[in-house]
């Protein structure tokens, strides 16, 4: 009877944190750097959630910074930081959330920690990424999903 009351119970753990990618590129160096122009750049997020196995889930959050000069790539940094979660006896509707707000909020930080440090190391101003709002971008995403999942219903 033990055993079925601690399967009942909610779990949420961060089994780990870590950086599974890294890139940098200076494809137009050292031509560029003595360009006085200034950079444009462009900074893109992009959340991935999927299964291990059962109970434990791997989200990943990847920052890809684009930064130009004239038309020529500046640099490129490609950082993903990515988490080990347990999340157990969790309905399906709050686990979404959970995936898509708490554990990208938890792994942020340590990503923007380190897409500043790349930039930094590669001898240019350091790229601070902005705080991002989680909860309001899943929520955009359920949005588009079920305004697309009615635009494909049959009338």
């Amino acid at each position: 009877m033990a055993d079925e009351q601690n399967q009942a119970v909610p779990t949420f753990n961060i089994q780990r944190i870590y950086l599974k990618d890294l890139s940098l590129e200076q494809p137009n160096s050292p031509q560029v750097l003595l360009e006085n122009a200034q950079p444009q750049v462009d900074i893109n997020l992009t959340l991935a959630a999927e299964p291990i196995q059962e109970g434990l889930f791997e989200v990943s959050v990847t920052a890809t910074v684009n930064t130009k000069v004239n038309e020529k790539t500046l640099f490129l940094v490609e950082a993903k930081q990515a988490g080990i979660f347990e999340i157990r006896n969790i309905p399906q509707e709050q686990l979404e959330g959970i995936l898509g707000v708490v554990c990208p909020q938890m792994i942020y930080p340590y990503l923007r920690a380190i897409v500043s440090d790349v930039c930094t190391r590669a001898g240019f101003p350091p790229v601070l990424l902005t705080e991002v709002n989680f909860q309001a971008m899943f929520e955009a995403q359920q949005q588009a999903r079920a305004q697309q999942e009615a635009g494909q219903q049959p009338n």
